[in-house]
């Protein structure tokens, strides 16, 4: 994997984490959150030195919501999430997309 494909992996974590945290709606997404958590910090020891980390997630954690739920959607199978989870992360992104068309 390339420095880039590296980067971008890290930014999507990091988005979902980010998206995640917004699924209030979602009863167990703490435990959610405690996974993602991990697979993270996993990610980040085995790849500890190649850019600042934590100056990239301040940065992504300023993306719109609607950037950070699609990451939801790339990195939550990954971890086998329920799939009640998934279809609520699509319902919560139908909704941001028909305020953007009513606007």
């Amino acid at each position: 994997m390339n420095f880039m494909d590296l980067k971008d992996t890290f930014c999507t974590l990091i988005g979902a984490y980010y998206g995640m945290q917004e699924m209030d709606e979602y009863g167990s997404k703490e435990y959610v959150l405690f996974d993602l958590q991990q697979y993270i910090l996993n990610f980040v020891k085995n790849h500890s030195n190649l850019f600042p980390y934590q100056k990239l997630a301040q940065e992504i954690e300023k993306k719109p919501l609607k950037t950070k739920l699609q990451d939801c959607l790339l990195i939550l199978p990954k971890i086998n999430v329920p799939m009640d989870l998934i279809f609520l992360i699509q319902s919560r992104l139908r909704e941001i997309r028909e305020q953007e068309i009513s606007e």
